[in-house]
């Protein structure tokens, strides 16, 4: 591809295009005149060019930052993935090795791996967190390690949505002597000039948007059933904090769920870490990207009480609910619509960012089919 291919947008929809993408930039222009409130940013690298970079909608622009939720834990698997190339964390030894205190209560014999793919057990504790503590490098992760895991660690799997970010947390730590934000920063993030950061520098604040709240609509009277985990997982944590929207929080940027970037910076960190990017090979090899991405529990989630999940090293793989890519393919939603994966087979890195997510939640399905329909145009190019 030559740069004579990309094509600058005008229109209702903004930004940078390949000329492949015609049909894609059309459908995505009748989005955004179907729906005045929707507003969004899109990215994708493939092979090291971008090859869509654009944004649409009276809530945010081209330069508009904004917290994605749970696609920030993609950070935590990327650096975890670093960790592995260096030979600096071994998936299989077990946490204690790194963390003598989390061999507590029944944890001695929990690996890396099961720490890292929602195996341990530890989702919350008995007596449930604080933002205080979660909003804290290592208070919460001291709270769990001393915590009796709500299942035998391996007999099953269930979302450790805000825990999975303090303990990938410590375990860094304990690893390297840094916190994940500070190896992230200055091993991946500045590096590689990836517009996403744990931790929103004040110069950027005035770049920053909303997350703006879900509508639900009046023909949705369906009543939501749940596990007998998971309202204790997502009961509110004391403090009135919002992960999103509560500057504590994003100037904080904790790792499952609160950084802070665009559209055209989480396709930019999939890329310099996976498929390369300006010229430059990924930071992981193919074995890494392999060992990360590869799946590792598929089933029955014991807290979101759904029955077709699946994690490979943190990361999201593939379901029905999120057919996102091929069986390489990982990446993570958040929970008021973002997406951000990488595909090693077809060589796509892709994002999705939105102001207002569509009701109830997770990936936006027009994201995730997205993701899908490139990776089918520009996989053999």
């Amino acid at each position: 591809m030559t740069t004579e291919s990309i094509t600058e947008l005008t229109g209702i929809l903004r930004g940078h295009a390949d000329d492949r993408l015609t049909d894609v930039v059309t459908d995505l222009e009748g989005l955004l005149a179907a729906d005045p409130d929707l507003s969004f940013q899109v990215a994708a690298i493939h092979r090291g060019r971008t090859v869509l970079d654009a944004w649409g909608g009276p809530h945010l622009d081209g330069d508009s930052v904004m917290v994605p939720y749970s696609v920030t834990k993609n950070t935590i698997g990327l650096s975890i993935g670093l960790l592995v190339e260096r030979g600096e964390l071994d998936l299989d030894e077990r946490v204690a090795h790194y963390w003598p205190e989390f061999a507590a209560k029944g944890k001695a014999a929990v690996t890396v791996r099961q720490l890292l793919s929602h195996q341990a057990g530890l989702p919350q504790t008995d007596d449930p967190l604080t933002w205080d503590e979660l909003l804290d490098h290592h208070a919460a992760a001291a709270r769990l390690a001393e915590s009796t895991p709500f299942w035998h660690p391996g007999s099953a799997f269930g979302y450790h949505a805000i825990t999975i970010g303090s303990l990938g947390d410590e375990l860094v730590y304990r690893v390297t002597g840094r916190t994940l934000h500070e190896f992230y920063e200055t091993e991946i993030r500045a590096p590689h000039a990836i517009e996403f950061h744990l931790g929103l520098p004040t110069e950027l604040e005035h770049r920053r948007v909303d997350v703006l709240p879900m509508i639900r609509p009046v023909s949705d009277t369906a009543e939501r059933s749940s596990s007998t985990l998971g309202p204790k997982v997502f009961a509110p944590a004391a403090g009135g904090i919002d992960l999103a929207n509560s500057p504590r929080s994003w100037r904080y940027g904790h790792p499952a769920g609160s950084g802070t970037g665009s559209a055209r910076g989480l396709a930019r960190l999939f890329a310099a870490m996976v498929t390369g990017v300006d010229g430059a090979a990924p930071a992981l090899g193919p074995e890494t990207v392999a060992a990360i991405g590869q799946q590792q529990i598929r089933g029955y989630d014991e807290v979101l009480h759904q029955h077709d999940r699946a994690h490979a090293i943190v990361f999201q793989k593939p379901s029905q609910q999120l057919a996102f890519g091929g069986p390489r393919a990982f990446g993570h939603d958040g929970a008021a619509g973002a997406l951000a994966c990488v595909d090693p087979d077809t060589g796509l890195a892709f994002a999705w960012t939105i102001a207002r997510g569509p009701w109830p939640g997770g990936a936006d399905p027009r994201a995730v089919a997205l993701a899908a329909r490139l990776g089918r145009i520009l996989g053999d190019a």
